[in-house]
């Protein structure tokens, strides 16, 4: 790794990857073994920060803010606060760590190689998956889950499998976290260069003479402002390759002229080709939880089962008082320094409105911060949304809308997870986790009533589930969409209407795959590595 202030004003290579994220970095390495491949991150390396590396300061990253932070905040239009990573090894540095693979049924309609499939998720495994070590709490909802009816117990597994399993971690044994940056010591040293602080400002396109655009070459700038291009060497099979997830995949195809016309011509970009797809079915897993304050004291963890009902919705778990990193009077995850603002109309959200909550917070029992929140999120999502530039400058978020519940099926499916999430919290092997004078219902207008966001109030909101819904949705940070298959590239991730130029993330994804996507993600830099590396050989082999 190297500070893109030490590059070469101009450099070549057989393949430039935009973004050293979660499916960055398994591709870079995969086309390393014998190609050049320069690998650009516009964010820092993960060593080293013990905010990113150990389980018990999770959320201290996601609540960091400065510029330098490995998480960039955004607030959707919806109102829902959010985050986007800035770092080596991307979302796998900031997410709870949950590894489960997508199912069958998913990698047969994306049309993905079963076989190669299998051995990218390996490959993967080997290197940053783990088995938990499961303590009482988890056990607790897992036995509750399977008593409640989200049948049958499948035990540890990676596959995803309907009924009740605990899956894998990339946190070890240690609580230590290894993420996709760990992919890349299995990299071709002399093939791979990685430049950290490197944000690329648009991709370069050859049209004079050509039936269409070509991809060439890209421009970026290092932190101290210094402008770099990076171009492919000559050769038919070289490629830019844009990994920059779903807000930066579409963000940097717009601001190099690929995009919807109009919203390019109003930020005055010279239109290269007018894609209006582009940051179109944007779409965002609703989460919803409840707050159990318990009487005994529970472990620190974070996602380690889930319930996979037959209806689409996922019922998951964390606990511990602590686990957001600084102060313990911290709602973990859930807590409003970590962002959970939600729908407050922009303007209304003030330091003042936000003082407020963390007061109230702060009044609050201390015992109140023993516990757990067992959560659901939404298969799909079936809602989409869109994305737009907010201005030309590639590290100012884009403004994009989720349209959460839009679609009555994923209400619907918020309200059958929550009726599970109430029983599972009534059932016997959870009954030492929670105090007997507190009833469901009041549980869940405690949460509704905390500050875990500053949405307008609805006075006991347990007697609407689809209120409580509305009212309490938040982020599990699986957003995806952008870039979409059969709309902004092809089956093969090559985008539509130019050439030498692919998008491989997230960006790409119809729906969330799995119960969490990383595993996917990694899964998917390596299988497209390993396809893209064949394809060259056997096309110089018959040359």
């Amino acid at each position: 790794m190297h500070n893109a202030t030490l590059a070469p004003e101009i450099s070549y290579y057989d393949y430039i990857i935009v973004g050293g994220g979660t499916a960055g970095c398994p591709l870079a390495t995969s086309l390393s073994q014998n190609t050049s491949v320069l690998l650009l991150e516009r964010g820092g390396s993960p060593y080293g920060n013990p905010d990113i590396i150990n389980l018990a300061n999770f959320g201290a990253a996601l609540s960091d803010l400065s510029p330098t932070s490995p998480s960039q905040r955004f607030i959707s239009e919806d109102g829902v606060i959010n985050a986007r990573a800035r770092v080596l090894g991307g979302g796998s540095c900031l997410n709870a760590g949950f590894y489960t693979r997508a199912s069958t049924d998913y990698v047969r309609d994306v049309g993905w190689d079963g076989r190669l499939v299998n051995e990218s998720y390996q490959w993967v495994e080997q290197q940053v998956a783990f088995q938990p070590e499961m303590g009482q709490w988890q056990s607790a909802v897992r036995d509750g889950l399977v008593e409640v009816g989200v049948v049958p117990n499948n035990g540890f597994t990676y596959d995803h499998m309907y009924g009740t399993k605990v899956g894998g971690t990339i946190f070890d044994r240690d609580g230590h976290r290894h993420t996709a940056a760990d992919l890349l010591e299995q990299a071709n040293p002399s093939g791979l260069t990685v430049l950290l602080h490197a944000t690329v400002h648009k991709i370069l396109f050859r049209t004079k003479g050509k039936p269409r655009p070509v991809a060439h070459g890209v421009v970026f700038r290092d932190a101290s402002g210094a402008k770099h291009r990076a171009y492919l060497k000559k050769g038919s099979k070289n490629e830019i390759i844009i990994s920059a997830g779903s807000l930066g995949s579409p963000q940097l195809l717009m601001l190099s002229g690929v995009g919807p016309q109009a919203q390019l011509k109003a930020h005055n970009i010279t239109v290269v080709l007018d894609q209006p797809m582009v940051g179109q079915l944007m779409s965002d897993n609703p989460m919803n939880a409840v707050f159990i304050p318990s009487p005994i004291p529970v472990e620190v963890s974070l996602i380690e089962v889930v319930g996979i009902t037959h209806f689409g919705s996922y019922i998951e778990a964390a606990s511990g008082a602590n686990f957001a990193g600084g102060s313990p009077r911290d709602y973990g995850m859930f807590s409003p320094k970590i962002g959970q603002l939600s729908t407050v109309p922009p303007k209304q959200r003030t330091p003042e409105a936000i003082a407020k909550a963390i007061e109230l917070m702060n009044n609050l029992d201390q015992a109140a911060f023993r516990g757990g929140f067992i959560l659901e999120k939404i298969m799909g999502p079936i809602s989409t949304g869109h994305l737009e530039l907010r201005t030309r400058n590639p590290n100012d978020n884009p403004s994009v809308t989720f349209n959460y519940f839009k679609e009555p099926q994923d209400l619907q499916r918020c309200v059958q997870g929550i009726s599970i999430i109430e029983k599972v919290i009534d059932s016997k092997p959870f009954s030492k986790f929670r105090y007997d004078y507190l009833s469901v219902p009041q549980l869940m207008n405690m949460t509704a009533n905390s500050p875990i966001n500053l949405l307008p109030k609805h006075y006991n909101t347990s007697t609407s589930l689809e209120q409580f819904c509305k009212d309490t949705v938040m982020t599990i940070w699986h957003y995806h969409g952008g870039c979409q298959v059969d709309a902004v590239v092809d089956s093969n991730y090559k985008v539509l209407g130019v050439d030498a130029l692919r998008v491989i993330d997230g960006s790409t994804f119809n729906n969330s795959p799995g119960t969490n996507p990383q595993a996917t993600v990694m899964m998917l830099g390596r299988y497209m590595g390993v396809k893209i590396l064949r394809e060259r050989m056997a096309s110089e082999g018959s040359n």
